[in-house]
């Protein structure tokens, strides 16, 4: 007999547990179990319903997704294997702490793996995606000047933000893999905590530079000014972030850490 994960799909928030709804979507209901859970939890992260730090209770978890204990295993060792928990001995899981050295290491890692696709998309990204990409960055506009309303795209739709664009466009399936699935989620964690206007004012001035130069057909200038825009947005954002951590302290102290 199915479980209730089985027979139920997307959350809604009741009181103090998560109940799944009835699945509409064929795609979701495609995926395993597993795969369900993992989406979710990955959202319950980046949306600070689980806490930076906190301790992971499986059997709490198993019972407010209801879930057996082997999905969610599973969907355990994918977020792990993600870099969104962490298992410390004889402790158990634990949701990742927001670093200042991790956001180095990926920072890092994506100058060089998004020059190479800014690069790759340069030769060969298509009229359309340029366009779409093009459109992008007028909407970041918008957004910004407040002539429309909008979500930080740290909560939005992966497909929408201009960095997933470029590397779906590069053609290359390790760089989609290792972006797209590997870093993104984690970065997303950073960007959903040390955001501003100011930020994000500054990106889509570098995000203007890095599309004349693809719209130029320019490989040797889009990778630079990617490299570029990477590696000034990393230093940004481990400024806001120690900015973050000294004015946190100020106001109330070290942070509580909960059970998920």
């Amino acid at each position: 007999m199915p479980n209730a994960m089985e027979r139920q799909g997307s959350k809604v928030m009741d009181g103090s547990e998560t109940r799944l709804t009835p699945v509409s979507d064929a795609a979701e209901a495609s995926q395993t179990l597993a795969e369900q859970l993992f989406h979710r939890l990955t959202d319950a992260i980046l949306q600070g319903e689980l806490p930076l730090g906190s301790k992971i209770s499986e059997p709490a978890l198993a019972q407010r997704y209801g879930v057996s204990r082997g999905p969610l295993r599973e969907a355990l060792h994918r977020l792990q294997e993600r870099h969104l928990i962490t298992r410390v001995p004889n402790q158990g899981p634990r949701v990742v702490e927001a670093t200042a050295e991790m956001l180095q290491s990926i920072y890092g890692v994506r100058e060089v793996l998004e020059g190479l696709a800014a690069r790759e998309a340069a030769r060969s990204m298509s009229a359309e995606d340029i366009e779409a990409l093009a459109e992008g960055v007028r909407r970041h506009e918008a957004e910004i000047a407040g002539l429309q309303p909008g979500v930080h795209n740290a909560l939005g739709a992966a497909d929408r933000d201009f960095h997933f664009r470029i590397a779906r466009a590069s053609g290359n399936p390790l760089l989609i893999e290792y972006l797209c699935n590997q870093f993104y989620p984690l970065l997303r964690l950073y960007r959903s905590r040390s955001d501003s206007i100011a930020l994000r004012t500054r990106a889509l001035v570098e995000h203007k530079r890095i599309l004349d130069a693809i719209q130029d057909r320019d490989p040797e200038l889009a990778e630079i000014m990617m490299r570029r825009h990477i590696r000034s947005a990393g230093e940004r954002r481990a400024e806001a972030m120690a900015f973050a951590s000294v004015d946190q302290q100020t106001r109330g102290g070290p942070r509580r850490r909960s059970r998920a």
